[in-house]
């Protein structure tokens, strides 16, 4: 059986059975003797990887593929899964995860569709008390700016909100030869591994509120890009002259903090 790649739905097969080993050997989750962890697999597509990921002993795998042609296949091609009701035929940008998979799921794993990967993440972020650990293959261009810190120019939102809760490590490059069709972009394998940050030291809603409104004005000095929520306090001064790639999580979480209670104490006066 043959599986057209589609357009619409960012679809770049892998076809190199040794990227996908690699892929599938870099998870380094610990797991106690004789239990497994739950790992989701997001767009297995022809299911490359899958077979790597089932021969893992440490994991309890299920797969979510939106695609109707890709279940298909994997049906034929994988029958265990479907015995056991681990192929799961959905959007994952929709899927209330915590309801389909009540036996939890550490573990996050696949060939992200380039087209959102991004969306992929924010999701990701929304459970990022369940999720432990990301291993995933998305476009090189995005794992720069998932993986650099402040001081470049790739990093941005989702460097300062992925960074807040996740150590992340660029793994490796991947060559757009080893897909079909081959992407016009290069690629790049990434780690993402929770830390132990259960909640940030500040008004957590408050501080995507500051670094999105930064990063949208990138170009601008913070003081004029915040000037409607800064306060004018001491704390802030040193921010002032800063752009947004210059602060670290930290600072952001220092800045979010220091306009929170600054706001506060002059509403309080």
């Amino acid at each position: 059986m043959y599986v057209k790649p589609k357009k619409k739905l960012g679809q770049h097969f892998l076809t190199s059975e040794k990227i996908a080993q690699q892929i599938a050997e870099s998870i380094d989750f610990p797991v106690e003797e004789g239990k497994k962890a739950g790992c989701i697999e997001i767009g297995p597509g022809t299911g490359i990887l899958t077979k790597f990921l089932m021969q893992d002993s440490r994991l309890d795998l299920s797969v979510i593929e939106i695609d109707n042609e890709s279940v298909e296949f994997l049906v034929a091609t994988y029958p265990s899964l479907m015995i056991e009701k681990r192929i799961v035929e959905g959007d994952f940008l929709r899927l209330d995860l915590r309801k389909q998979f009540p036996g939890g799921f550490p573990i996050v794993c696949g060939n992200f569709p380039y087209n959102i990967s991004s969306q992929i993440f924010f999701r990701i972020l929304e459970y990022k008390d369940e999720v432990r650990q990301v291993v995933c293959m998305i476009q090189r261009e995005v794992a720069q700016r998932i993986t650099n810190h402040e001081g470049t120019k790739e990093y941005g939102i989702l460097s300062v909100f992925l960074q807040a809760y996740y150590d992340i490590e660029y793994l490796f490059g991947v060559d757009e030869t080893v897909f079909n069709p081959p992407p016009k972009v290069k690629s790049a394998v990434i780690r993402l591994k929770r830390n132990n940050v259960k909640q940030l030291d500040c008004d957590e809603k408050l501080f995507r509120t500051i670094v999105k409104m930064s990063f949208n004005q990138r170009r601008k000095m913070l003081r004029n890009s915040l000037s409607q929520y800064l306060t004018g306090s001491a704390d802030e001064e040193r921010f002032l002259t800063m752009r947004p790639e210059q602060l670290s999580v930290a600072d952001f979480v220092a800045l979010t903090k220091s306009i929170s209670a600054n706001s506060n104490a002059a509403t309080s006066a």
